[in-house]
């Protein structure tokens, strides 16, 4: 399972990382819009496990986020704000209030809801990324930093459950430990990083707005990726799924990739465009 793990974790770098050092915006656009008709794939599957419709829908939605990307007409602003609305008034309750049964018509309309979702995820992708790849990948980066975190520090004083119905290995002091990750990492960044990190999200936040704010934000930030990464699980808990899919060998899914992206990406975006 390692070996699996490192081999895709190796191909996907070497896709990746050539785009984001040359900039190049078509590729990006391309393989983004893969990414994107994956994860919808794998979002109605998570909400009609037995469908054989989610591929067809997948290409549909897939397509026309393709052209209002080439067209420039993906409006991020627009569905950044919906996205950040639908976490706090739907998907975040929803952790402690539970999902509607399989099967019935308000299931099908969160698929939809969720589907918007991750719309407003990759329409951030696109609009963090024409600001500059670091600029995007800092912001992946407070993500990524309070996930490990979370881990080393669920692992080290973990006792308090976070969501045990939900997701049984995550607990308070895993998140508070990857949040701390997050403050420090991102203050050390700000303060030494000179020109080199002068770019990322994080630096311009406290270049605009000072260091209290700037920290302010990335504890929100790091909150909404445990709620992202929290909804996902309970997606598959009540699907009967270990992963998304099998569409990253050793890794799962794109979604199991993207969970707590999803939430945190057009959150940047929103705080970003008020720098």
């Amino acid at each position: 399972m390692l070996k699996t793990r490192v081999i895709t974790a190796v191909v996907l770098l070497a896709v990746l990382l050539p785009i984001l050092y040359f900039n190049n915006f078509m590729a990006f656009a391309v393989v983004a819009t893969v990414c994107f008709g994956a994860a919808i794939w794998e979002c109605f599957r998570l909400f009609n496990p037995g469908t054989q419709n989610a591929h067809i829908i997948a290409l549909l939605w897939a397509a026309v986020f393709a052209v209002s990307v080439w067209n420039g007409r993906i409006e991020p602003a627009v569905w950044a704000a919906l996205s950040m609305a639908l976490w706090i008034a739907r998907f975040a309750p929803s952790l402690k209030t539970g999902l509607p049964p399989l099967g019935t018509p308000a299931n099908t309309l969160l698929s939809v809801v969720y589907g918007c979702a991750i719309v407003g995820c990759f329409a951030a992708i696109v609009d963090l990324f024409s600001h500059s790849p670091l600029y995007l990948l800092s912001v992946m980066a407070i993500v990524w930093v309070a996930d490990i975190g979370a881990y080393f520090a669920g692992k080290a004083f973990g006792k308090r459950k976070l969501a045990p119905s939900i997701s049984p290995g995550k607990s308070w002091e895993g998140a508070i430990g990857g949040g701390v990750a997050v403050l420090v990492l991102a203050s050390l960044s700000v303060a030494f990083g000179g020109p080199m990190f002068a770019d990322t999200f994080a630096a311009h936040v406290q270049r605009a707005w000072g260091w209290v704010p700037m920290l302010a934000v990335l504890v929100v930030i790091a909150a909404f990726s445990v709620i992202g990464d929290l909804f996902e699980s309970q997606l598959k808990r009540r699907a009967g799924m270990k992963d998304s899919s099998n569409l990253l060998p050793g890794h799962g899914g794109v979604l199991d990739r993207i969970d707590a992206l999803i939430p945190v990406l057009p959150l940047a975006a929103l705080i970003g465009a008020r720098l």
